[in-house]
């Protein structure tokens, strides 16, 4: 029995109409972790391919004639997810979907699909699997919060040598719930944490030289959580696992000179932490309100975790009913006072299952409708609904105010001398460059996009310009 795993394009290469393989490519993807589990799970007497789209386009006429495919996708992917669902079906092959775009709409994605798996797949492949050979495929597994220790290693020499990064996940779920985030109803309120031997156990597998860790926040929030990270950062060092790696947490990473103490000697030279909104308004509105407890210093918690040779990311979100008119400038500007190194800002979406979603959609603001077509758009980097307080013009506007200042080429090269005079890891510095010089490139692929949708008049959605300019 032969099993084929598909991650679909992402968005942000196939609207940009890229064509080959550009070399800051490399640190834009990371390996579909949530497949290559499954490979693991797979009985041997499957015998399984993995292919990511993100490296290049299949063929799939030309493709072995599977038994089964099975495809994941975020909302932005589900669009191509379908083409290709439609492709193996229509070869007769069975086609089983699953990931949280699917979970969230499950009557949707069961009109593109022989079977759909909803929520956290593991519990259930096995029986997905059996239920194939005997010909009895259900339309819906409802999988669930799984036991973090029955969560197996990836099976990462399916694609070895592919990736900038390595992959690996520690932890699932988040007690936040902000209003624009689906991870809560995906994974659940619950922080959930894979023993350390078995994350252990599998670092050693990683074949790439550095590390991503994929976990939504890899310390956590309450006290526990961070002893728990403490003793993982402990082991790691004692094992002699100190890869350089990088991760997400939240802005309580440097509250505890210890948790920092121990991620740099574990080989932490970089974190990715939501800013989200440089006003309090803002993060009130997105249900953020942990990044305003205790009346926290931004800059000096970005310097404390600086001062351990780690660089910061920060990441905004735009167009939110409290932004005004200016809010490109007042983000640019407050990620230089925060002192941050890399920063990035998205759209604010209404993505499915959030509420946010729920709220839109209730208010009747969500503009790019035609599903699904248009959830390609639903890429954190296009307007998709009406704003409060700007067109969509307007919006695009403030973007590319933002990294026109954050990201000119002086404002690069002066963040990357202040590393290099902080006497920082040379790492540090060469992470800074290559991230810097991603972030503006990216920036530069989504305004080819943005130009196509602005240039047609007869465009009355912020969608329709571009479907116009293709047809």
């Amino acid at each position: 029995m032969k099993l084929l795993l598909i991650n679909p394009f992402s968005p942000v290469v196939s609207l940009s109409k890229i064509q080959g393989w550009n070399f800051l490519n490399k640190f834009r993807v990371w390996k579909p972790l949530g497949l290559l589990i499954l490979a693991r799970l797979t009985p041997p007497n499957w015998e399984v391919e993995v292919i990511d789209e993100n490296l290049g386009p299949i063929d799939a006429q030309a493709l072995p004639r599977p038994d089964l495919v099975g495809i994941t996708a975020f909302t932005s992917q589900a669009t191509r997810a379908y083409e290709l669902s439609a492709l193996f079906r229509a070869m007769g092959v069975p086609v089983v979907m699953g990931g949280i775009h699917a979970t969230m709409c499950l009557a949707e994605a069961l009109g593109h699909a022989d079977a759909v798996v909803t929520g956290e797949a593991e519990s259930v492949w096995p029986q997905v699997l059996a239920d194939v050979q005997a010909g009895t495929l259900q339309r819906v597994y409802a999988g669930g919060p799984v036991s973090m220790a029955e969560i197996p290693p990836a099976r990462h020499d399916l694609l070895a040598g592919r990736y900038h990064f390595g992959s690996i996940q520690a932890t699932r779920g988040c007690p936040l719930n902000c209003s624009f985030c689906s991870v809560t109803a995906f994974n659940g309120h619950l922080f959930r944490r894979r023993p350390i031997e078995n994350v252990i156990a599998e670092l050693r597998q990683i074949r790439e030289k550095r590390i991503l860790f994929v976990d939504d926040n890899l310390i956590g929030t309450r006290r526990d959580h961070i002893a728990s990270a403490k003793d993982l950062f402990r082991t790691m060092i004692r094992e002699g696992l100190t890869r350089p790696w990088i991760c997400q947490a939240t802005i309580n990473f440097p509250d505890d000179e210890q948790l920092l103490d121990l991620a740099a000697r574990s080989g932490c030279v970089g974190v990715f932490i939501g800013f989200e909104s440089p006003t309090v308004e803002g993060l009130i509105a997105l249900g953020k309100k942990f990044n305003i407890r205790k009346g926290r210093d931004f800059r000096a918690s970005v310097r404390r975790i600086q001062c351990h040779g780690i660089t910061v990311m920060g990441s905004f979100i735009m167009g939110i009913d409290t932004d005004r008119p200016g809010i490109g400038a007042t983000m640019a500007r407050a990620a230089e006072d925060y002192g941050l190194d890399m920063a990035n800002v998205l759209v604010l979406t209404p993505l499915p299952g959030t509420a946010l979603f729920k709220e839109m959609e209730r208010q009747g603001r969500i503009i790019a409708n035609n599903y699904p077509a248009d959830w390609q758009y639903y890429s954190l980097a296009h307007p998709v609904s009406q704003h409060l307080h700007f067109t969509w013009s307007e919006l695009l506007h403030e973007m590319n105010e933002f990294h026109d200042l954050f990201y000119s080429y002086p404002k690069i090269l002066g963040r990357v001398l202040r590393i290099f005079l902080q006497r920082r890891n040379p790492r540090n510095v060469l992470l800074s460059l290559v991230t810097n010089l991603t972030c503006r490139h990216n920036q530069l692929l989504d305004r080819k996009v943005h130009a196509l949708r602005c240039a047609t008049p007869e465009a009355t959605s912020p969608t329709q310009g571009l479907r116009l300019q293709e047809d």
